[in-house]
């Protein structure tokens, strides 16, 4: 069975079933999660989850299909600043729960598993398009270049959430959040991120008197 696709009857009580122990089981992390382990807390067969979703990964993709169909207000307020620190608290509640350890683990399937990197790389494909719009309307108001590319923006903003997550292993509280928010309106303003501007510089050296090297 396909990611996103809605089986009905049985079927249909046997996902909601599977996903609903997987998500119980998530709580003690990917580590030791198994087809196995989803069937006996699920009460089914583990050929019911073969047959549907194929490996443990299918499974996952399922899950996160699921925040996928979860519309998301993208921040409007009309201030560049305030839309981003609010994007960024979103992003930290959504990588502190549920769909946070849906993406470790299919993350650290995605290398040997093409389905999970299919799945992880959709899903922020979605989430990173709609966000862009929080750009796209402060150059509307003039608050940026015409030129600026969006999607570069709310990449960068993005990264850092990734690093702590999936690398470092660090909190993601809400003051990293706000910082990682104030950074990204910071470079934008500074034209980092629209090519015919050019960033500005930041920090000049301070000049003063020299000496000769002696000959």
């Amino acid at each position: 069975m396909s990611v996103g696709q809605r089986p009905g009857g049985r079927s249909a009580r046997v996902r909601s079933a599977v996903l609903a122990a997987t998500r119980d089981l998530l709580v003690d992390g990917y580590a030791d999660l198994t087809v196995e382990r989803i069937a006996q807390a699920a009460g089914v067969n583990k050929t019911s989850i073969y047959r549907r979703w194929a490996d443990l990964e299918g499974v996952l993709g399922d899950l996160l299909s699921e925040y996928a169909d979860v519309v998301v207000p993208v921040p409007d307020t009309g201030d560049l600043d305030t839309d981003l620190e609010e994007l960024a608290l979103l992003v930290r509640r959504g990588m502190t729960g549920e769909p946070g350890e849906l993406v470790t683990a299919l993350a650290a399937a995605a290398p040997r598993n093409p389905r999970a990197r299919q799945v992880v790389r959709g899903f922020f494909a979605e989430r990173f398009g709609l966000a862009t719009a929080i750009v796209d309307h402060a150059v509307a108001r003039g608050e940026l270049p015409r030129d600026t590319d969006a999607r570069a923006a709310i990449e960068v903003l993005g990264a850092p959430f990734f690093l702590r997550l999936l690398v470092v292993d660090e909190p993601i509280d809400e003051e990293f959040a706000r910082r990682t928010a104030a950074a990204a309106a910071a470079a934008l303003r500074a034209g980092v991120f629209s090519p015919a501007r050019g960033p500005r510089p930041v920090l000049e050296v301070a000049s003063g008197p020299t000496s000769e090297l002696p000959e």
